[in-house]
């Protein structure tokens, strides 16, 4: 115990300690204009404590049990998923969330871990080059499943989440360099013809979205992609957001003393635009700070990364800084109109049980990386009685 305790990577540990403080603080002053959401700071303090458990209980198990049974994981979610599509709660827009008493689950944060294991299990597996037709398609298609059912909850940040995961997975899994080309190629003709085609034919998908209920999308594109033309409605928290980070300025106006936080103009300052909460409070210096605190858990996965030994490792780290990039990119940059408006929280920082639990399990994994790479693969199937007799005597 006492030698794994010595290779537990600290430093991660420790920034999970200055978010926790941060998350906290930002949360207790975005609560302060909505009563509703009155002791969110103190739940999302137990939420934290229940996280560094999750984070070390999973640190603590050894990461390839995961992957030995991630066929078990993936059906599990994806038969949650399955039911929070005919069963599941509604909680701002997205029939997503399981209430069990008190607490509400949502599936699609928790298939985000299994997704990275799985994913990470099958690329790691095949020990070769990925083939297109053999590999990347069936693998892509695996991914369109999950894809599918969160889409159907009205949850369009998590289903672009996994897609970014199955492409940073893709790409660390040794596809090859035409396909990976000719992939971001795809993409970036998707998404320019995407922007030109809703432009140029905004009546008729405005007609389309409203005859299948969608018309919610329409807000979040009409706020990104033609701001002039939307209604008030539709632009209200993205432009108050602006306003709130402009003012702001460089040191912020401090804590507990942001106008348009304060005063309500922003909504889910608590939650998705938490990232306004630091801005006007905390300035462009304290956004600053948490970006480099970002940085630093990117730099240290990347770091452990490069040290496995083990194949499937390296995989399982990609996926889990595709997501957390993902989300840091999608949640700052739908409040200075870089990304469409969706509901993505903020990796640490936002409220949110299931979303905090699942990034701590990430961490946690990449910790259990850290501590059992070395094991062979062999011994951790089959341990020879040798072998754990020798471990245990290291362990006192």
């Amino acid at each position: 115990m006492l030698s794994h305790l010595k290779k537990i990577d600290w430093t991660i540990v420790i920034i999970l300690c200055f978010f926790m403080v941060a998350s906290i603080l930002l949360i207790h002053s975005g609560i302060q204009s909505d009563p509703i959401m009155a002791g969110s700071d103190k739940t999302m303090l137990l939420y934290y404590m229940l996280g560094f458990v999750v984070l070390f209980g999973t640190a603590f198990i050894n990461y390839k049990l995961f992957i030995k049974y991630h066929w078990i994981l993936f059906a599990a979610g994806l038969l949650l998923l399955l039911y929070v599509a005919f069963f599941g709660d509604v909680i701002n827009g997205a029939k997503g969330w399981i209430s069990l008493g008190p607490v509400n689950v949502q599936p699609a944060e928790v298939f985000k871990f299994i997704l990275i294991l799985s994913l990470a299990a099958i690329v790691a597996a095949k020990q070769r080059e990925l083939f297109f037709w053999k590999d990347v398609v069936p693998i892509s298609l695996l991914t369109f499943v999950p894809f599918a059912f969160v889409m159907v909850q009205n949850d369009m940040g998590n289903a672009l989440c996994y897609v970014v995961i199955l492409l940073g997975i893709l790409w660390i899994g040794n596809m090859k360099n035409t396909h990976t080309l000719l992939i971001m190629l795809l993409i970036a003709v998707l998404v320019y013809g995407g922007i030109k085609s809703y432009i140029g034919f905004h009546d008729e998908i405005t007609s389309f979205l409203t005859d299948i209920d969608k018309e919610h999308w329409l807000d979040r594109f009409d706020a990104w992609l033609l701001p002039d033309e939307s209604s008030k409605d539709a632009t209200y928290h993205t432009n108050n957001a602006k306003l709130a980070i402009a003012s702001g300025g460089l040191f912020g106006k401090g804590f507990l003393s942001g106008a348009y936080v304060q005063s309500g103009f922003v909504p889910y300052t608590y939650s998705d635009s938490i990232i306004v909460v630091a801005a006007e409070e905390f300035g462009f210096l304290g956004v600053s700070v948490i970006l480099f605190l970002y940085f630093i858990i990117v730099h240290r996965l990347i770091t452990i990364a490069l040290e496995c030994k083990s194949s499937e490792g390296p995989v399982i780290i990609v996926g889990i800084v595709s997501m957390l990039l993902y989300q840091i990119f999608e949640n700052i940059g739908m409040f200075i109109g870089l990304m469409p408006l969706t509901g993505i929280t903020l990796p640490f920082l936002s409220f949110g049980g299931s979303s905090l639990l699942i990034n701590m399990a990430c961490m946690g994994v990449v910790l259990s990386i850290r501590l059992y790479d070395e094991e062979p693969e062999e011994l951790f199937m089959n341990p020879h009685p040798s072998y754990l007799m020798e471990q245990k005597e290291r362990s006192l």
